[in-house]
């Protein structure tokens, strides 16, 4: 005789490679996950981009496996991922356009003519609080789309971020969602908390979907269909909020990988030019509240250094991981002038290291020294107690214990969760279907103690 099937929140995390379904039973353990992949396709101009089309079976099929099995019951549904990329849809919800890439190159033109009709590339970004970064601005997608295809243009009825363009396909509702709108998408006026002027001067306001918060469910539109759909979240910002969720003190995240992203949840002050200029930006949180960050290329820098010493010293960059931290070999360099600049260790000479154990030591250093630059930018004046690392350098000892050095007026903890970011989207509607308490042990922390002085 078959169980009761069990209760469960389905997530859609779909990431550039990676489109994963997750299903979480009410202990927010994973008890069901199915990956995809698809081949890219190309837009009209021959650049890569995703292919909608496949992206949209995958969803239905995915969820069509799961009915089919009968082990669980999907109380509710919500989707995050990549933000900076729109979905126009007509009247009837079909696409007009390909999923444009946001690396696609920005027209130069277009782009000087922007700024220069809306007070300046400087001023306009810090109202913004987005760096200029092309199309990665994805609300300048949208104008791009409004100049070089207005007939296209006029049939959109609504421009969707991709997590919304995904509920939509569920919930056919549509809807705009903070967390996607305040993410470097030069939408938004941070200052006065609402679009910034350009949006409605230039008309695409009536292409916004209403605005919502992040946490609110609506009913699917199948027949017969119990569960609750969310509106979907920006992967980035779903990823900090199993941290709102278990932490009230002051903290700072830093959130490793090809980028590394210092988040301050509780730094309030307006960005500076000079922070816009350090790569600084602001984030929103679900419920519209902003998030002070910046972000460092040094998981790259990392993945592009480990590569030049293993020629060098002719060893496999699996040696790397299984390096512990040497504090002699730390002492020996420390004495030397550490660049805080992110590219500085590319141009010293290897031959000058006895082997690649202290030349990745000093290859750390370097890394380190320029995240704690990076991270200094939003720490702001009140300091935080405690700094959470996740992600690939939160395992690795070097980094970590040199971090715990290098801020020893908070506590340094490496941070691990299964899925952070799929789980901050399952999180955020905990109220809509899940009974239990949140549990207290979602967030695995390992604290890293910064070596003692000896005198």
């Amino acid at each position: 005789m078959k169980g009761k099937p069990i209760p469960v929140v389905a997530i859609f995390d779909v990431g550039k490679t990676n489109k994963k379904l997750f299903l979480f039973n009410e202990q927010y353990q994973i008890v069901f996950e199915r990956s995809a992949r698809f081949l890219e396709t190309v837009d009209e101009d021959g650049d890569h981009c995703e292919n909608l089309e496949s992206l949209r079976l995958s969803v239905f099929d995915s969820l069509h496996e799961v009915f089919r099995k009968g082990e669980f019951e999907i109380k509710a549904i919500n989707f995050t991922s990549y933000g900076a990329s729109f979905v126009y849809i007509d009247k009837d919800g079909r696409p007009l356009t390909p999923l444009y890439n946001y690396l696609k190159e920005y027209p130069k033109k277009l782009l000087e003519s922007f700024y220069a009709q809306f007070g300046g590339k400087d001023k306009f970004s810090i109202e913004t609080s987005s760096p200029s970064l092309g199309s990665l601005n994805s609300g300048l997608q949208v104008y791009r789309l409004s100049k070089l295809k207005p007939a296209v243009f006029k049939e959109v009825k609504w421009a969707l971020h991709l997590p919304q363009y995904l509920s939509y396909l569920i919930s056919g509702q549509a809807y705009s969602d903070m967390t996607s709108i305040g993410c470097h998408t030069a939408l938004w006026d941070f200052s006065k908390n609402n679009y910034h002027k350009w949006v409605e001067d230039t008309g695409i306001i009536e292409k916004m979907a209403p605005i919502v918060q992040g946490d609110r469910l609506y009913r699917a539109t199948f027949p017969g269909s119990g569960y609750l759909v969310g509106s979907g979240l920006h992967d980035s910002s779903s990823a900090l909020i199993p941290y709102l969720l278990n932490f009230h003190e002051p903290f700072i995240l830093i959130s490793t990988g090809t980028w590394c992203i210092s988040f301050n949840p509780f730094n309030i002050d307006p960005l500076t030019k000079e922070e816009l200029h350090s790569d600084c930006l602001l984030y929103m949180t679900y419920t519209g509240k902003p998030v002070k960050a910046s972000r460092l290329f040094a998981g790259y820098e990392h993945e592009e250094q480990i590569k030049r010493i293993a020629k060098v010293f002719q060893i496999s960059t699996g040696k790397f991981k299984q390096i512990d931290l040497d504090w002699t070999i730390i002492e020996k360099y420390q004495a030397l002038d550490i660049s805080d600049e992110l590219s500085a260790f590319s141009t010293i000479d290897l031959s000058h290291f006895g082997d690649y154990i202290e030349a990745y030591h000093v290859l750390m250093m370097h890394l380190v020294k320029a995240q704690v630059k990076a991270t200094m930018l939003v720490m702001n004046q009140t300091g935080v107690q405690r700094i959470f690392v996740d992600g690939g350098f939160s395992r690795n000892h070097i980094y970590m214990g040199l971090l715990a050095q290098a801020f020893p007026n908070s506590e340094v903890f490496g941070a691990s969760m299964a899925q952070a970011t799929a789980l901050g989207a399952a999180l955020v509607i905990h109220d809509h279907w899940n009974s239990r308490a949140i549990p207290n042990d979602i967030i695995e922390l390992r604290y890293f103690r910064t070596k003692q002085q000896t005198h």
